[in-house]
């Protein structure tokens, strides 16, 4: 009786009332949104459209579009009269405090417990959801062994990250020596830096299994559409249009756990063994790589509520992603900044010659004293990151205290579950800061490192000293903010530096490379930066190097 009844029901509805019916409950859930949302003092200037409802939908609409327009707008408004803005969010965010370059300091010394950067990344990449577990903490552990071990682990993995590189460039790029070869350039980076991020995970032989290495590339790709998506609905359809947008998530990842769950399981009993001293252990050294040091890490801490498969492939997600998604961009940027650059400059000859004298006097294998000693290289990637942005702001805080945060400069009071932002291509472009900034100018740091250098030992002073060393890709300020900034800048940056200039190395001294005529563009979609996948270059082997 009761299937009968709701077969009759479901009949009487037409489309026309089934789409009215959808309409209404969105246009609802958006101003049920916007009621909750956290209330801004009237008194912030901002950019967009203004002020009201119909504003609001205006600047819903130009968001996907208008946001690069609109930070470059408030830029040069308020940031540079030193003056905090709010700029319009997607559908589904408020509307964000843009803090000006001046009060960095302010912003990131607050503690974490009134501006946190965790609950802002949470809600940014929608964790809840596209990590498959609720809760901005759950996830962290894998975050917190990267901070504690990666950076003095390092000089270890190099070894195995550079025999990964090679092979994985090879397949890349092909060894052909005789006929050019049309490469894109994004495929031949998401063919290498997933299996160098795998490497340094989990380690040889996962780092070649290609069904693992595509349902991690897909997982990535998952998150990046479901961040998308999740944006453009209202806040209150989330826990169910984000559970099924995860679906694939949650797909991908397990068929990448049924892969290196043997690993694991084994990897946890060998340690228990050795720590528990089995005498057929006391030569076995387990290998230096994530799993390792994350099963280390968490006995040392007590955290054996994370010692299991299944928490530690969990865990292994963000890191992922991050390391996959942002190196990927990265160097797809450099390699299209570099081959567009004027070839009268000569920079990617320099590189090239830097290159081959260091790794020739490091006797042919890098080490961490031989790559921090690529000055050029350094800089034409610290110059990249500078100029193609991967997003517009990556240091972002919310307000977690009841009582909000007052800002003491300008007197703005910021409530509970509002936003704060820094710029980050606008700084990056200030001509201020920097001479001629929409130029690419490999060399523009490493100048004036060899600068200082070639002075006489008694002109050189300790500030200008601590000047030069600030200008390493790694080292992070108010004015280079690729890897974020403070306390909570990108604690895989070093992993990165080093990757990089592997890569870029072998790519230098192993093809030749036809130059681009110009750089082709990126496309801002709301608050992502889309580069341009279609872009391919010529690459021939060169002879003598397979």
């Amino acid at each position: 009786m009761a299937n009968s009844l709701t077969f009759t029901l479901l009949e009487a509805i037409t489309l026309w009332q089934a789409t009215t019916f959808s309409a209404l409950f969105l246009a609802l859930s958006f101003l049920y949104d916007l009621w909750t949302q956290p209330r801004l003092s009237k008194l912030f200037p901002r950019v967009g459209n203004g002020k009201g409802i119909t504003a609001t939908v205006k600047d819903w609409v130009g968001y996907i579009r208008e946001y690069g327009k609109w930070q470059d707008d408030g830029y040069e408004r308020y940031s540079k009269d030193n003056r905090s803005y709010l700029i319009p969010s997607g559908p589904s965010r408020p509307m964000e405090i843009v803090v000006p370059r001046s009060q960095t300091k302010w912003m990131l010394d607050q503690p974490d417990s009134v501006l946190s950067s965790l609950h802002a990344l949470n809600d940014v990449l929608f964790t809840d959801y596209n990590f498959l577990e609720p809760g901005f903490a759950n996830g962290q552990y894998g975050i917190h062994v990267i901070h504690r071990c990666l950076a003095r682990k390092l000089p270890l993995i190099i070894p195995d990250l550079e025999d990964e590189i090679i092979d994985a460039m090879d397949l890349a790029f092909g060894t052909d020596t005789d006929n050019w070869k049309s490469v894109n350039v994004w495929d031949a980076w998401m063919i290498i830096v997933p299996r160098v991020v795998t490497r340094l995970l989990v380690g040889h032989p996962v780092s070649r299994d290609q069904v693992f290495l595509d349902n991690m590339v897909k997982f990535t790709a998952d998150v990046v559409r479901n961040i998308c998506i999740l944006n453009m609905f209202p806040k209150v359809t989330h826990p169910v249009v984000g559970r099924l947008l995860a679906i694939p998530n949650w797909w991908h990842w397990r068929k990448s756990y049924d892969i290196i769950l043997p690993i694991l399981e084994k990897r946890l009993y060998d340690m228990e063994r050795q720590e528990r001293s089995d005498p057929s252990y006391d030569n076995w050294n387990p290998p230096e790589n994530f799993v390792t040091w994350f099963i280390r890490l968490a006995k040392e801490e007590g955290r054996f509520d994370v010692l299991s498969p299944f928490v530690i492939s969990r865990r292994m997600l963000q890191v992922e992603f991050a390391a996959i998604h942002t190196t990927v961009l990265t160097g797809h940027s450099l390699v299209l900044d570099l081959l567009s650059s004027d070839p009268s400059k000569g920079f990617l000859e320099a590189i090239r010659e830097e290159m081959t004298t260091v790794l020739r006097e490091e006797g042919g294998k890098w080490t961490k004293q031989g790559l921090s000693r690529l000055y050029c290289t350094d800089s034409a990637i610290r110059e990249s990151m500078r100029l193609s942005c991967l997003a517009p702001s990556l240091t972002k805080r919310k307000v977690i205290a009841k009582e909000g945060v007052t800002n003491p400069v300008e007197g703005w009071h910021a409530p509970y579950g509002s936003y704060l932002m820094l710029s980050l291509s606008p700084i990056h472009l200030d001509e201020k800061l920097y001479e001629n900034p929409e130029e690419y100018d490999a060399f523009r740091f490493s100048r004036v490192r060899k600068e200082f250098e070639a002075r006489p030992d008694e002109e050189k002073t300790y500030e200008d000293h601590l000047k030069v060393m600030n200008l390493s890709m790694v080292t992070t300020s108010d004015k280079h903010l690729a890897f974020g900034h403070g306390r909570h800048a990108c604690p895989g940056r070093f992993f990165v530096a080093h990757e990089m200039k592997m890569i870029l190395a072998y790519l230098l001294q192993n093809w030749e490379i036809r130059p681009l005529q110009e750089r082709p563009k990126s496309t801002w979609i709301g608050q992502a930066i889309i580069p341009p996948f279609e872009t391919n270059i010529e690459v021939k082997r060169r002879k003598n190097s397979v």
